[in-house]
């Protein structure tokens, strides 16, 4: 068995039970070259409806928060609001609860390497709380073929978009799965009326379920969802 059989399966069982192969760093490098200039912008949003123990999601993170050390790493104030937000634009769905859990871990781990070495002792414990909490909010243990939660009480799966709004404030608002994912534009009901982009073509607008009053951005960790 080669170096890459091992780091895809954890095991047999998990292959047969769940068809569990995770993706291998050859495979995770093309597809990340099929979208590299997405990489590059710090606003732009992934999803993994598979996500694993993240080795997709991580290397984007990677780049992104790359981007925004080169960008902001001079001002802890801006790297700070910036770099949460980074985080917050990676969505992940898994299938496996040992797996999401790891997959937040290792997501947590790369951002926390880039905040400490930058400002070592003046790092706070406060922002990390916050990744943890946008963390929690987007790798979800979920079907992402059924759009629903998995344990006893199934819900609709449901992300959280994250926007920062007058300097380090943060926007919250709250979106189903479902409702994220395009259908046919006759279908208008997923229209908050029917925008057109520029070129006159219908424009996917979905709407929030809910929405959240500003914050700040190192007191995310203490919002609720009632």
């Amino acid at each position: 068995m080669n170096s890459n059989t091992v780091k895809q399966v954890v095991s047999k069982n998990r292959v047969h039970n769940h068809g569990e192969v995770l993706t291998a760093e050859r495979e995770v490098s093309d597809m990340i070259a099929l979208v590299e200039h997405e990489t590059e912008r710090i606003e732009s949003r992934f999803l993994e409806p598979a996500c694993g123990t993240g080795n997709f999601l991580l290397p984007v993170l990677e780049r992104k928060l790359q981007l925004v050390r080169k960008r902001y790493g001079k001002s802890q104030m801006e790297f700070e609001r910036v770099s949460a937000v980074a985080v917050g634009s990676l969505y992940g769905v898994e299938l496996l609860l040992d797996n999401a859990e790891v997959c937040r871990q290792r997501l947590f781990q790369l951002f926390d390497h880039f905040y400490t070495n930058l400002y070592k002792d003046r790092a706070k414990d406060q922002l990390r709380d916050t990744v943890r909490f946008i963390l929690k909010k987007n790798i979800v243990e979920g079907d992402a073929l059924s759009l629903q939660t998995t344990g006893d009480n199934p819900k609709p799966i449901t992300f959280s978009e994250w926007s920062l709004v007058n300097g380090s404030y943060v926007k919250r608002r709250d979106y189903t799965f479902e409702e994220l994912i395009p259908k046919n534009v006759e279908d208008q009901s997923l229209f908050e009326g029917m925008k057109l982009s520029d070129i006159n073509e219908p424009v996917f607008t979905p709407k929030p379920i809910k929405e959240y009053p500003l914050v700040h951005v190192s007191e995310l960790q203490y919002e609720t969802d009632n």
